[in-house]
């Protein structure tokens, strides 16, 4: 005789959330990030608040940053643990919205319960209810749909016992794997019900390693054999699979150089032989020769991205192929490529097997030596005066951090300069560029020092991004976990500012000095950070940017150190970097325009992609 227990929706939600285990024996979703109201407060609040350490929770102060902060833990986890995240209905549910586009876009797991209105509609409208004039079924909450891998409206307790298993299968779908959106209505969640025992039995959920068919395997082995000048590029999905050494073996062993995309970015170590550095439009000089020569292209774990290609101009040789190994069959069919779907660490396994002693002519090293000599240089300690520049900070961080230093960012200058610039160490970088949100850095730095609390955190953030989202800093303050904010304040979006005038603008709304407005800011960062309980404290140059590093390591809560940069200087140097395809008007009155139209003209010329 099968037994029964009687809770709520929400409490059966959180008892069986809190028996989902990995392999490892840890609880696969760790805890969950709640602001309450109305719409979870009764119902999902109170059963959180009895289940204490069985399922933590933690409050946070915006729940699009709460959401960062949980993706962060996710990627920094490869995608092997994840945090839930809760808000009230209407504002509350669509603060997440942002958050839910970032995570399906980087292909990261995280579950997001929006509260919802009453499924039995006695009380509508209620407070914050969206209402369709002509669907009645339509709530703020549909707004997750395209932004989710797996969504679900919770309109019956019951529909929980195949909602759950639906979403945790998503999350650890390593080919489907994303964002799950369980809207949960306010008045089910406190809806009573009798669930099987059995239900709430722990279960342990694996990540599947998909096998490549042998056929495709073979047609990979034979275009690698026969190539000439093949460069592999390297995507997230090699963090993701934990292929890296993989991936170092295998370009050893073939002689075949390794580029690098944002996600792929320390997936190799840079002092690793064969690591050429960042691919494409922010990309070294190194990779981007060795790109525009290669006769095959053999992206392992990457969508390809338009950074990385440069807007399909880079990979320019004549005749040259692609071949793109991944788990997502969606991603290895991409431009006419020739499609290995697996996992990354079985098919460098398998094509390893299949090649043999086989060795490609090799990379030029004399290139790889003179590119990081190029680095050296550039990130040097500034000898003149005036304002740094955003690769004399890098290096400032790089001489002051050690081996286990994680530099971390989102968006602005600082996401080109840091894949052109910065020499990780393995797993030494994490970066969110799928969807480059701002606001990211601070909420991802405390989700990415939670889930690696034994190495050093560097968050790079510009005033720009700073001013979108900073309040969980007060949240790492209150939960003592300590991370360093690298704060370089330019004085606006110097980054966007360079791409306005980069294609025949005039500098406009950008910078402060640009803007309309009465009079300038004069905004005091350090005083800011201070207040929500942070060591704040502004750098006087270069030499002192270095000894504040030094310095937060003594602490438990995070440091922020501002430092004034040069809002004109880019990233770029040298042969370093591609062309970007961002439209220009086709009609303008300055020669500036009409030369800038010109230059997209020819550039879009080379443009060599099959959809």
């Amino acid at each position: 005789m099968s037994t029964t227990v009687r809770l709520t929706a929400a409490q059966a939600m959180v008892k069986w959330l809190s028996a989902q285990m990995t392999q490892e024996g840890e609880r696969f979703v760790d805890g969950i990030w709640a602001i309450f109201g109305h719409g979870n407060v009764a119902g999902l609040g109170e059963a959180l608040q009895k289940a204490g350490n069985g399922l933590p929770t933690w409050r946070g102060q915006n729940e699009q940053t709460m959401a960062h902060a949980a993706i962060a833990y996710a990627k920094a986890n490869k995608r092997r643990r994840v945090q839930a995240v809760t808000s009230s209905i209407g504002p509350g549910a669509t603060n997440m919205v942002t958050a839910a586009a970032l995570a399906h876009v980087n292909r990261l797991p995280v579950l997001l319960i929006p509260g919802d209105v009453f499924a039995n509609r006695r009380p509508d409208p209620v407070l914050q209810q969206v209402e369709d004039f002509d669907d009645g079924t339509v709530s703020v909450n549909d707004c997750f749909r395209p932004v989710s891998r797996y969504f679900d409206r919770i309109m019956r307790p019951e529909q929980l016992l195949t909602a759950l298993p639906r979403a945790l299968r998503v999350m650890t779908d390593p080919a489907n794997c994303g964002p799950v959106t369980l809207s949960f209505c306010q008045d089910v969640q406190a809806e009573a019900y009798e669930w099987p025992a059995a239900f709430f039995e722990p279960k342990v959920w694996r990540i599947r390693r998909p096998e490549p068919d042998a056929r495709d395997l073979e047609d990979v082995a034979k275009l690698i054999r026969a190539a000439r000048n093949p460069v592999i590029v390297a995507g997230g999905g090699v963090i993701y699979s934990g292929a890296e050494q993989d991936l170092a073996e295998f370009a050893t062993r073939h002689a075949i150089p390794v580029i690098e995309t944002q996600a792929g970015k320390s997936a190799l170590a840079q002092a690793h032989p064969m690591n050429f550095g960042a691919a494409g439009v922010d990309g070294s000089a190194a990779a981007n020769v060795l790109a525009r020569k290669a006769d095959l292209v053999i992206g392992i774990g990457t969508r390809f991205q338009d950074f990385t290609t440069g807007s399909w101009s880079l990979f320019e040789a004549e005749g040259r192929k692609l071949v793109s190994i991944n788990v997502q069959p969606y991603d290895a069919d991409k431009h006419g490529a020739v499609g290995l779907v697996a996992d990354a660490r079985v098919a460098l396994s398998g094509l390893s097997q299949k090649l043999g002693g086989h060795r490609a002519p090799g990379p030029d090293a004399g290139a790889r030596a003179t590119w990081l000599a190029a680095i050296d240089r550039h990130c040097a300690a500034p000898t003149e005066e005036g304002l740094p520049t955003d690769a004399q900070v890098i290096g400032a961080v790089q001489r002051a951090t050690g081996q286990s230093a994680i530099a971390m960012c989102a968006a602005g200058t600082m996401p080109g300069a840091l894949k052109l610039l910065w020499q990780p160490s393995q797993g030494g970088y994490h970066m969110e560029y799928g969807f480059s949100c701002m606001g990211y850095e601070i909420a991802g730095a405390m989700g990415l020092k939670l889930a690696r609390p034994e190495r050093e955190v560097i968050c790079f953030v510009g005033d720009g991004s700073y001013m979108m989202a900073n309040s969980e800093l007060a949240t790492a303050v209150m939960r003592k976990v300590p991370f360093t904010v690298i704060l370089t304040d330019n004085r606006g979006y110097g980054c966007i500012n360079r791409l306005q005038r980069g294609t025949g603008g005039e500098a406009f709304n950008n910078l402060y000095a640009d803007c309309n407005v009465e009079q300038q800011p004069e905004i005091d960062f350090v005083a800011h950070a201070g207040s929500m309980g942070a060591f704040a404290v502004k750098a006087k140059d270069i030499a002192d940017l270095e000894a504040q590093i030094h310095a937060a390591r003594s602490r438990d809560i995070p440091t922020v150190i501002v430092i004034d940069t040069d809002p004109t200087e880019g990233p770029g140097f040298g042969k370093a970097g591609h062309w970007w395809d961002v439209a220009v008007p086709e009609v303008g009155t300055t020669d500036k325009l009409k030369q800038a139209y010109a230059r997209y003209l020819e550039s879009a010329s080379k443009q060599n992609t099959v959809n």
